[in-house]
């Protein structure tokens, strides 16, 4: 694999950080801040939803663009976010600075998407886009408790100046490492790309991947309340079961990517079922506490072995200049899922079934991405018998 594609893994690493390590920090800056938990809590809903908004919108606006100077300018971007919060002085300005860092978010990682497939051969296009979003499991891994710990020693602002830095050497790499365009990307327009975002395939494979990701986030947001008051785990036990779900993450994702090299389809539907089957045992698994600890890993590896094969799916769909606008719609579908399953998960904590039944519950997601799926598949092969039932003159 070329050195190119580990410089994308270090900006898809600086992202995957700032995404995440603010759910370790809750406390600390609503106690600054003066808001309530609740309320710091929104913090990631902000960011998430700065994702599916911004994707779209900043792929289009730089669609004619060279994609290493999209990848760059949104890593300046992602820097002076960053330093923004680092410096808030207050909820609404750390909230703005959020959504601002997130706006960078889905666009890097669907215009990086395009730029990993192409940097290799085309039997090697699900491991290189497995390779890119390996920094973002690293980050699960290893930066967010990282910066967790940073924060809680010595402030979460000192988090957010850490998570600075990783972006200006994400900023070095990306500009030393990335080649230029061999050729210039397709003008991109409202209706071109629209045009490859609206066909059915598309469409459904946007679907699946909200579905998806909707059913891991619904157990994954409650992680720590499942763990400790279902699991009977004391909360010095969380973040070391956490570094398991870590692990877990990058053997999927790897594995993932190794899947939909060989077969795209199958690859799709396998990882979901599986996902599906582990949500499903989890809640069973819970009554033990060596069980709890393995379906927490295999909770994180099924989860991310679906991202490769559904991100392949949507750019394979997609076509010319839509390429792009369609992998970082991709990249929103996956934080939206995460909006949904967040919601999901709290409805059944606050009403029925409660807590220990929201694994089982959040299965019904994966089961659903499936049927999407299928429907995808279907729509796919229908499109492709189409020019030649209806020969154009």
């Amino acid at each position: 694999m070329p050195l190119a594609l580990y410089a994308l893994t270090v900006g898809a690493f600086g992202s995957g950080v700032t995404e995440f390590v603010i759910m370790g920090l809750l406390l600390e800056i609503g106690r600054e801040l003066d808001v309530t938990i609740a309320a710091s809590g929104l913090l990631i809903s902000g960011y998430a939803l700065g994702v599916t908004i911004g994707a779209p919108v900043l792929t289009v606006f730089s669609g004619g663009w060279p994609r290493k100077h999209v990848l760059v300018g949104l890593m300046v971007i992602f820097v002076l976010g960053n330093a923004a919060c680092a410096l808030a002085p207050t909820y609404g300005l750390l909230m703005a600075a959020r959504v601002l860092t997130a706006l960078t978010h889905g666009t890097f990682f669907g215009v990086g998407a395009v730029v990993a497939t192409g940097l290799v051969a085309e039997d090697k296009r699900g491991s290189a886009i497995s390779i890119m979003f390996t920094g973002l499991t690293v980050a699960t891994v290893l930066g967010v408790p990282f910066g967790t710990w940073l924060g809680q020693h010595y402030g979460w602002r000192a988090t957010f100046w850490a998570v600075t830095l990783v972006g200006l050497v994400a900023l070095v790499v990306l500009a030393a490492l990335v080649p230029q365009d061999r050729a210039r990307p397709e003008t991109s327009s409202w209706s071109s790309d629209l045009r490859a975002i609206v066909r059915r395939p598309v469409l459904l494979g946007l679907l699946t991947t909200v579905l998806g990701y909707a059913g891991v986030f619904a157990v994954f947001t409650y992680i720590a309340p499942l763990l400790t008051q279902i699991g009977d785990f004391h909360e010095a036990a969380v973040s070391p079961i956490l570094l398991v779900f870590g692990g877990g993450l990058v053997v999927g994702n790897l594995l993932g990517g190794r899947l939909a090299d060989s077969d795209l389809v199958r690859a799709m539907l396998a990882t979901l079922a599986a996902l599906a089957l582990v949500l499903a045992a989890m809640t069973f698994a819970l009554d033990s506490p060596i069980a709890t600890i393995v379906f927490t890993g295999l909770l994180g590896a099924a989860g991310f072995a679906t991202v490769a094969p559904l991100q392949m799916w949507v750019l394979s769909k997609a076509e010319g200049a839509g390429q792009s606008l369609a992998s970082s719609f991709n990249i929103g579908a996956f934080n939206l899922g995460n909006v949904i399953g967040a919601w999901a998960g709290g409805l059944v904590i606050e009403h029925r079934p409660g807590l220990a039944l929201v694994p089982m519950t959040a299965a019904l997601f994966p089961l659903l991405a499936i049927a999407a799926a299928l429907t995808a598949v279907r729509a796919s092969k229908s499109t492709a018998l189409t020019p030649s039932c209806n020969p154009v003159h």
